[in-house]
């Protein structure tokens, strides 16, 4: 979907969460992801479009990530670079992140007001984010919003694809069982890869137009599917290699 309608359906669920006195957690990516969505929840707080006194926290890995991101402006997108140099504002260090950095900090957040919490990891693979849903997952208030992709296998993929019971650690021999209350969305459109269409577009856009094309870096299915429309459509001789498959290329 287009980014400006992802944009708008995030920050719809962020607000009736908030609303009914919930929490939000957001599982990111540390690098990328999670830069890109703190920019636009500090632009939707500048606009009025979050409450003025709703609470965003950021734990984990994306501080050591954002740091680099704020020591190098000049490499961002036109729009932030324009804060940072013309309007001396850097969305980045803006007040409305609080850092999380601590178990005893984590259980304040919980036990805290409605707010919004952005963590790694993005899959729900470790890391903090996990730790929140254990505490968040049981209350029906709460909601859940996965912006990036879920990989197949990974916590965060079988509760993306319905779970409602998830098993967890096993703790005294026995496996802990972790019931889905809260509400879960997935929005689209904040991938960073180019879709389908722009990558037959580059095809397209080669010159001279190769002669044979390797599809990899992606679901096998997915792989495949595009392997085989890229060589209908250009005539191309293609490929979606598998794991140990030797190749020779000349």
């Amino acid at each position: 979907p287009p980014r400006q309608n992802a944009e708008k359906f995030l920050l719809s669920v962020v607000n009736k969460t908030l609303e009914r006195g919930g929490k939000v957690l957001v599982p990111v990516l540390g690098v990328g992801r999670s830069q890109e969505l703190m920019v636009l929840l500090e632009s939707a707080y500048r606009k009025g479009e979050l409450p003025k006194d709703a609470k965003i926290y950021v734990d984990g890995m994306v501080w050591d990530a954002t740091a680099i991101y704020t020591a190098y402006p000049e490499y961002l997108s036109e729009t932030v670079r324009n804060l940072v140099f013309r309007r001396d504002h850097n969305p980045f260090l803006s007040d409305i992140f609080n850092r999380v950095g601590s178990q005893a900090e984590r259980r304040e957040v919980v036990g805290g007001p409605p707010c919004i919490i952005t963590a790694t990891s993005g899959m729900l693979t470790g890391g903090p984010s996990v730790e929140y849903l254990r505490t968040l997952a049981d209350n029906e208030k709460n909601s859940m919003i996965f912006i990036n992709y879920q990989a197949e296998g990974s916590l965060g993929n079988k509760i993306q694809r319905g779970w409602r019971e998830v098993p967890m650690d096993i703790v005294q021999g026995k496996r802990q069982v972790l019931k889905m209350k809260m509400e879960v969305h997935t929005v689209d459109g904040f991938s960073a890869h180019s879709d389908r269409n722009q990558l037959v577009n580059f095809v397209y856009g080669i010159k001279p137009r190769p002669q044979r094309i390797l599809v990899n870096h992606g679901e096998s299915s997915k792989c495949q599917d595009l392997a085989r429309a890229l060589h209908k459509q250009v005539r191309s001789e293609t490929m979606a290699p598998r794991n140990l498959d030797v190749i020779r290329l000349y």
